[in-house]
């Protein structure tokens, strides 16, 4: 198929109701995606991601339909970058809980995808302001490496300007979760995965 540009991409999704239709269909439409060629450009699959996941994901409030994990599972197997960067930063920019969406962002980060976008997803946390709410997150990042004994392969091991963010944000929030056993959790984590590396 010829590249579409964004408007009409976006006029296309409107005129199939890509963002309202049943999940059944949205998994058929995911394998369908998988089959394309070429593969989807950026922007199209950062407007598909959009279209598609963006609203079902942020009004969650009871865990996602099997349908709609197959279909996220699917999407992310192939368009993982533009997925992370279109929901999982909306995700860590919503305000309040969120506990269905930090649940799904976390399950997606343990299950589904790539050591390049875990590490997406970690600098992405670290670019907002620190929350209970994204404790977890940080931790499953750090548990795709936990569940791995040392020494670790080249891709999970962090790039050092990031491991040094996320040491210099935990030192700077420790007075806010003091009494905080996610918290505490995650400091565990880091120091027992990176041992070597913290003095």
């Amino acid at each position: 198929p010829c590249p579409l540009c964004r408007p009409q991409l976006e006029g296309l999704c409107c005129f199939l109701q890509l963002s309202t239709c049943p999940e059944h269909l949205l998994v058929r439409f995911c394998s369908w995606l998988l089959d394309l060629t070429p593969n989807l450009s950026y922007t199209s699959a950062t407007i598909l991601a959009e279209q598609l996941f963006l609203q079902r994901v942020l009004s969650l409030t009871q865990p996602p339909s099997r349908h709609l994990m197959a279909a996220l599972a699917s999407f992310c197997s192939k368009y993982s970058q533009p997925f992370c960067r279109v929901l999982v930063a909306a995700v860590l920019r919503e305000p309040g809980e969120g506990a269905e969406q930090t649940k799904l962002v976390c399950e997606l980060v343990e299950e589904c995808l790539e050591p390049d976008c875990v590490r997406l997803v970690l600098s992405q946390v670290l670019e907002v302001s620190l929350s209970e709410k994204l404790l977890p997150v940080m931790q499953a990042v750090l548990g795709r490496q936990v569940r791995r004994p040392p020494p670790l392969s080249p891709w999970e091991v962090l790039p050092p300007e990031l491991f040094d963010r996320l040491v210099l944000t935990l030192c700077q929030q420790a007075p806010a979760f003091a009494t905080s056993l996610n918290y505490a959790k995650l400091v565990t984590a880091v120091l027992t995965t990176y041992q070597s590396q913290v003095s």
